[in-house]
């Protein structure tokens, strides 16, 4: 209970807020795998809309220079599941969770912290509105502290290397090429931690690449292939 109790406290301390009612933040790191009590699946589907929200009303705001396209893309680029993955981590949401379930530890891959992530700002919202405080304000203030400087400092080629597949299949169309496809040429390694081989192609042009689950392969492949086509285009 201590090591629980030290675990909630230092989670509260990075985020910078504390609650008022700490059945929203235990609610926010019980996940479907825990097997008791409310998990933390509604306060995920409301903090997804919180955060798209919040990211969108920052893009609008910082950057008057942005039309709908690159606004809509950089937000992707921000709420994708590795970037929520990676601020779980900084958060140690992962510890968290841990404590919080000793018995029955929840998955640690970056979905479940990705989830998790997106519950526990819906938590901060509505621990604040039954406290009698702003629960958008909160919610803004901790997304405005992760997300605020990437959205100044980004430029066009920063969604264009995160969100690789997106950018090949527009690099494709633009040279009248056909749309990308993907297949799976080679899955090794031990069923624990499998390793995937994905062939991207693009008319006569061709690049693999390998990941511990497909989707990054795939990732890993479009970028490859977009250095070649964007090498090919230039020749």
């Amino acid at each position: 209970m201590a090591k629980r109790s030290d675990e909630l406290a230092e989670l509260e301390a990075g985020l910078g807020y504390r609650f008022a009612d700490r059945t929203l933040l235990r609610e926010a790191l019980t996940h479907t795998s825990a097997g008791k009590g409310r998990d933390n699946q509604r306060l995920e589907f409301l903090g997804d809309a919180l955060l798209n929200f919040s990211v969108a009303l920052l893009l609008h705001r910082e950057r008057p220079d942005w039309q709908e396209g690159p606004m809509s893309k950089f937000r992707g680029v921000l709420v994708r599941t590795d970037s929520l993955h990676q601020w779980a981590l900084d958060l140690g949401l992962d510890r968290a969770l841990s404590a919080a379930h000793p018995r029955k530890a929840p998955p640690m891959g970056p979905k479940p912290l990705a989830d998790a992530l997106e519950a526990l700002l819906a938590a901060i919202y509505l621990d604040a509105e039954q406290s009698g405080r702003d629960g958008s304000a909160a919610a803004m203030g901790l997304v405005e502290a992760r997300f605020l400087d990437p959205i100044r400092q980004a430029r066009p080629e920063a969604w264009s290397r995160l969100d690789p597949k997106t950018t090949l299949q527009e690099t494709a169309a633009r040279l009248g090429l056909p749309a990308p496809s993907y297949a799976q040429v080679d899955q090794s390694g031990p069923g624990h931690a499998p390793l995937f081989t994905v062939r991207a192609t693009v008319g006569d042009l061709g690049a693999e690449a390998q990941g511990s689950s497909r989707k990054r392969a795939e990732s890993d492949a479009a970028r490859r292939l977009l250095d070649l086509l964007t090498e090919s285009s230039q020749a």
